[in-house]
């Protein structure tokens, strides 16, 4: 069984089953001639030849931190959408926050394994920016900015600014900050920065200090809201940069009998399901995690038909809302 048999079967032309096959336009009366013919002979064209003849591997290479994340489950339910309408598979690669095999993945997939890759970016090193720079297959990073390429991102300087405004506003004056590691651009860097720009502009500059490290975990941020408190003493009002940090914080508070939100307000990012049911829920900021996802596989489908011609990258930033 060949496309010419099948083609026969269908009284259609060969040219016909091809775009059938490739997901390209025919009309409904011959997609649904050939469907039938396909459906009673069970064939199915051969992918090994398809790569040959088109050059493409109709795969998307997706590498991820970790799975075990609202937020880039989102942005994977968001690519996946995306790449289903294209004809695509996706491939997807788990590093465990390891930036060695982030490089692995990169190299594996350079080797034309896929027609494109999608990095949610976490800590981006010289060797990454090497890697990236002569990868063969066009690539879209999510997550963070890098000029240069390809990338869709939120606007997490002025998100947490206006986070921290708010706590102000209300009177939370005697703030901490509970954060990500530095080496991280977008929620590291960039959200305790707005943190202590905000307090800063709002004649509160003494809390920028009153700041902790964790990692992104209910422990991480159970432990270190301890700390927080140790180090800094009283405090109205906690801000955390995730919420899975916030929710660890708040399990903290509400064991040693301090009231949530009444004396220690506490506020994280991703307006997570763990966000909305808590008690107290938290104050949260909304991200379009699965909006960046389709964004992401957009960009990455355009750049895939520029067929090898040079083209010039975007940036796109995404916007945010408080969710109290």
């Amino acid at each position: 069984m060949n496309i010419g048999k099948i083609a026969e079967m269908a009284g259609v032309s060969r040219a016909a089953v091809s775009r059938y096959f490739n997901n390209g336009y025919i009309s409904e009366e011959k997609r649904e001639a050939i469907r039938r013919v396909v459906e009673e002979t069970g064939y199915r064209p051969s992918v090994q030849a398809q790569t040959l003849r088109t050059k493409r591997t109709k795969m998307i290479g997706v590498i991820v931190p970790k799975i075990a994340s609202a937020s880039i489950g989102r942005i994977v339910e968001g690519i996946l959408s995306v790449i289903n309408e294209n004809g695509y598979q996706m491939l997807l690669a788990v590093t465990q926050n390891d930036p060695k095999k982030e490089l692995e993945y990169l190299d594996a997939f350079s080797e034309k394994r896929v027609d494109g890759v999608i990095l949610l970016g976490t800590v981006f090193q010289a060797e990454h920016k090497k890697m990236l720079k002569n990868l063969s297959v066009p690539v879209v990073i999510v997550g963070q900015q890098m000029q240069g390429y390809n990338c869709v991102f939120h606007d997490d300087y002025h998100a947490f600014y206006d986070l921290t405004k708010l706590f102000l506003e209300r009177g939370r004056t005697k703030l901490g900050y509970i954060g990500a590691i530095m080496q991280d651009a977008a929620v590291g860097a960039q959200r305790y920065q707005a943190f202590r720009d905000a307090a800063n502009d709002m004649g509160h500059g003494e809390v920028g200090d009153n700041f902790v490290i964790a990692s992104f975990s209910l422990r991480s941020g159970y432990e270190k809201a301890r700390e927080l408190l140790e180090k800094c003493g009283d405090l109205d009002g906690v801000i955390c940069a995730t919420d899975t940090m916030a929710a660890g914080a708040v399990q903290y508070l509400r064991e040693h009998d301090i009231r949530v939100p009444e004396q220690i307000l506490v506020g994280g990012q991703g307006d997570a399901q763990m966000a909305r049911v808590a008690i107290p829920s938290l104050v949260t900021l909304h991200y379009s995690y699965e909006k960046s996802g389709e964004v992401a596989v957009q960009m990455l489908m355009e750049a895939l038909m520029q067929k090898g011609e040079q083209a010039a990258s975007r940036e796109i930033r995404l916007g945010y809302y408080i969710v109290e």
